[in-house]
């Protein structure tokens, strides 16, 4: 992305774009790490809010307008093996071809020492509840359920595919998470904002037993 597109302060920072930044700053402190590398800087607000506090951030763009510390394909990352604690790509794979998204997922996982922040938007139909309990706090929940007849995915000129359309699956997306060696931790949707789908990937340094069928199947139930 060329830079005047994060510059549009109407078009570009929406309310439902800060919850997300909020969202991806959470997770990344959450992780505790001494490095990071933030891939798609974007407007550069996360990078700025974690340099304020004092994390070592790192940046990666494909843009050289956005003047990140270095400019790269998330598909050929020019780092070493586990050079990260945490790697945060939000709203990036879905700009590429599928096929480009998977060598870049297995980059990220070459790259990150720890944990991989990830977030995807998903196109499936989301219900959301939310209520005060009593002497608890604000309860969600959210709901997802596919469209009857599924969208396929047609590059908009801007994402080449998204979860819920045809051919792109949730459940097939975590299949190849877990393929490329990422132990999922946890994924959610966005409550204020269900399009976007958050994922927290641990690297795995030995070899787990396959789960059973049954075993995926229950655990992805728990997501939705």
């Amino acid at each position: 992305m060329k830079a005047n597109h994060y510059s549009n302060i109407e078009t570009y920072d929406s309310k439902e774009r800060f919850v997300s930044y909020w969202h991806q700053i959470n997770e990344i402190k959450a992780c505790k790490p001494k490095t990071i590398l933030e891939i798609g800087m974007g407007n550069g607000f996360v990078t700025d809010y974690l340099k304020k506090w004092k994390f070592n951030v790192t940046t990666l763009d494909i843009s050289k307008d956005l003047k990140a510390d270095y400019t790269g394909s998330v598909t050929k990352l020019p780092f070493e093996n586990n050079s990260f604690d945490v790697i945060s790509c939000c709203e990036v794979l879905e700009h590429l071809p599928f096929e480009q998204s998977l060598i870049g997922l297995k980059e990220l996982h070459r790259v990150a020492k720890k944990k991989v922040i990830l977030s995807l938007p998903d196109y499936n139909k989301a219900i959301k509840f939310g209520f005060n309990l009593p002497k608890t706090k604000f309860f969600t929940k959210i709901i997802s359920y596919p469209y009857f007849f599924k969208k396929p995915a047609i590059f908009d000129g801007q994402h080449y595919w998204e979860i819920g359309k045809t051919e792109f699956s949730l459940k097939k997306l975590l299949f190849l998470m877990e393929k490329t060696g990422f132990k999922i931790i946890k994924t959610y949707r966005v409550f204020d904002c269900p399009y976007w789908r958050f994922f927290i990937l641990q690297k795995e340094k030995v070899k787990l037993r396959p789960k059973t069928i049954t075993e995926k199947e229950d655990e992805i139930k728990s997501w939705w």
